[in-house]
Parts: structure tokens; sequence; C-alpha cells
């Protein structure tokens, strides 16, 4: 009898832990595929296409893909909030808010706001390209 139970013990501690391997081991993935997104993971702007209005911009947004989206130098955006781009590349612009101006809820949105129509305003107006032919 006791051979059983020991045998039934055995077997449910081994379950127990194949079951945390698996956790652990698709956790970790779900985790890198949530990394690689939120920081690289956004695609850039169909080609030839830019973005003119500004209040798409969103606070889970990084500087470097509105910077593609409006088709505007990042660096222009990092001087323009006064923040160093190297340590703050990746970073949400909620996340820069928080750090850099802590009680200005809205701010770096409304600054790159600001910015990008400042930006755009000092660019010439370009001419509307015809679409391409598809290939035969």
């Amino acid at each position: 009898m006791t051979g059983i139970r020991t045998r039934q013990r055995w077997m449910m501690i081994g379950l127990i832990i194949i079951g945390i391997i698996f956790t652990a081991f698709f956790g970790m993935r779900a985790f890198r595929a949530f990394k690689k997104f939120d920081g690289h993971g956004h695609r850039p702007p169909p080609q030839g296409k830019v973005e003119t209005d500004v209040e798409l911009i969103r606070d889970w947004m990084t500087i470097p893909f509105i910077a593609r989206t409006y088709q505007v130098p990042p660096e222009i955006i990092f001087e323009a909030l006064n923040i160093p781009p190297q340590k703050d590349h990746d970073k949400s612009l909620k996340t820069i808010n928080d750090e850099y101006f802590p009680g200005q809820d809205g701010f770096v949105v409304s600054a790159i706001k600001e910015t990008i129509l400042a930006n755009q305003a000092s660019l010439p107006p370009t001419a509307p390209q015809p679409p391409t032919a598809p290939a035969p």
C-alpha cells in the first residue's frame, strides 16, 4: 500500500515540475514577443505615405516610431524635449513623461505634436505622387 502512495506522490511531484517547466518556457517566449513588440515591433508607415494628423499620436508610441511615421528626424523631437536620445530611444511617451515631467500629464505628447506641426510647416509642400502602375 505504501509503495503505491509513494509512486503516486512522485508522479504528482513530477507532473508539477513538468508543468512549471512548460509554464516557464512559454512564459519566456511570450515575454520576449511582448518585449520585441513593445520596442521594435511597430511597422513603419507604408512607403511614400507621410502621416500628417498629429491627433493620432498616443502615449504608448515611441519617438523613433513617431519620427518614421511623420518623417521628422528623431533628433528634433529629442531636442524639443531636451532629453538624451541614447537613453530614451525605446521608451514610450508615457514612460518619458513620467520620468522627466512628473505631475505634467500629457506634456510629452503635446510637445511632440507642436514640434511635428512646426516641422511640417517649415517644409515646402510637395505635389502628390501619382499611383504607380502594377508590375505585370
